[in-house]
């Protein structure tokens, strides 16, 4: 492993208690996000940080619960992989914990399939299971494993919990589930399972303390990012969603195509002679946002470009999302609430108002000056069906599982 170029520590960092923390992973594909909680029934933050670029040009950046930075980390070279990035990860929660215990580990695991519909505390023959889901997940399953065997492995005497992205929607009816293929294909797992069900679990625990009666009606939740996706909750429970047997379907998204008809892939593969792993390229990476303009994934740098390209990109995502929430809206028989939330949807109020302006049909009605504030409630107070912006916290959510599965609240 080769050794870190830089290294920043700046004083007057957080201090950490005394009782412990629970970590929280978030793996991704070129990227370790990550988490440092305090042991306690509040749970609050005391670092956050991520490695990026792994197997490029990795580096590190920790920052305590104000945004301070307290460390930073580069590496030369190129040969950190996720296994040898995790264990950078925890060597840093340890430094940072300063002898305080790492109580437990919580991982965003992206696919629970249909035998994890809740978190669960991880043990070799869990950890077989999963890896046995990595054909329905194949991007993202095989990093979400290694961060946690690598943990095993370093600290096995660190109890580690799995929170699954697809266990929120274990709630939907079987017709929201079901492809329209023979059902020896269901029974092997081929079914809509949804995405973005971390963040959707967090909006809806939080959508109870703010706005309570609300909570209990009709809400679609827009989940607006580089990912994108919508949620139908109905009293809090998911009942339908864009995504389905991967991320890939609903939204066009930062580089991913949303929905497609089959018979393009199809066409690709005859017309164009592409094999399954170009086709994966094209519909992951070189689509969405990013193919449509042929400029950037980024919604802010789309917003910043006069090129005819970048509008269309932006006017097909608005597109998609009002069509969407209409088709959620049907799911639901009527409409009380819509909640943006994730990176565009906290971030971006053109996004919002453009939105809502597609949606006016259901009787929704943004309030200006509540929308370039963007926290909160956004709708005017005339509005029929009430708009929110509620910030995320997939991480938070992982700490309180892992929490209460290892007994710490």
């Amino acid at each position: 492993m080769s050794s870190p170029e830089a290294e920043v520590r700046p004083a007057g960092r957080t201090s950490p208690s005394t009782t412990g923390c629970i970590a929280v992973v978030n793996a991704g594909s070129s990227s370790i996000k990550f988490g440092l909680y305090a042991v306690g029934p509040d749970q609050p933050m005391l670092f956050r940080g991520q490695l990026e670029q792994i197997g490029v040009s990795p580096r590190l950046k920790v920052t305590s619960a104000d945004g301070a930075p307290v460390v930073e980390r580069n590496w030369t070279s190129a040969d950190l992989d996720h296994t040898s990035a995790t264990r950078e990860v925890l060597v840093t929660a340890v430094e940072l914990m300063a002898g305080a215990p790492v109580s437990g580990v919580g991982h965003r695991v992206v696919h629970g399939g249909t035998e994890f519909a809740a978190p669960i505390l991880l043990n070799g023959k869990v950890i077989e299971a999963l890896a046995k889901l990595t054909p329905l997940a194949p991007l993202h399953q095989p990093h979400n494993l290694a961060s946690i065997e690598a943990i095993a492995e370093a600290a096995p005497h660190i109890p580690q919990v799995a929170c699954f992205d697809t266990a929120f929607h274990r709630t939907q009816p079987p017709v929201a589930e079901l492809f329209g293929l023979p059902r020896r294909f269901a029974e092997a797992g081929v079914l809509r399972y949804g995405f973005h069900g971390l963040s959707y679990e967090y909006v809806a625990g939080r959508l109870k303390e703010i706005a309570p009666e609300l909570s209990q009606g009709r809400v679609i939740v827009a989940h607006l990012g580089s990912g994108a996706s919508l949620c139908a909750l109905d009293a809090g429970r998911s009942v339908a969603t864009t995504m389905g047997f991967t991320g890939l379907d609903g939204l066009v998204m930062g580089t991913r195509c949303g929905a497609l008809d089959p018979g393009v892939l199809i066409y690709l593969m005859d017309a164009h002679a592409m094999s399954a792993r170009e086709i994966e390229d094209l519909v992951y990476r070189q689509s969405g946002l990013l193919g449509i303009s042929g400029l950037s994934s980024d919604m802010r740098t789309l917003r910043a470009s006069r090129e005819p390209a970048a509008a269309l990109a932006i006017s097909m995502f608005i597109y998609c999302v009002v069509r969407e929430v209409g088709s959620m809206t049907a799911a639901l028989g009527g409409l009380d609430g819509l909640v943006f939330t994730a990176g565009i949807g906290e971030n971006d109020p053109a996004t919002r108002a453009e939105v809502a302006a597609g949606c006016r049909w259901l009787g929704l009605e943004l309030d200006p000056a509540r929308n370039a504030h963007g926290v909160g409630r956004i709708s005017s107070d005339a509005s029929a069906v009430e708009a929110w912006v509620i910030p995320t916290d997939e991480e938070g959510m992982i700490a309180r599982h892992a929490s209460r599965v290892l007994g710490l609240q």
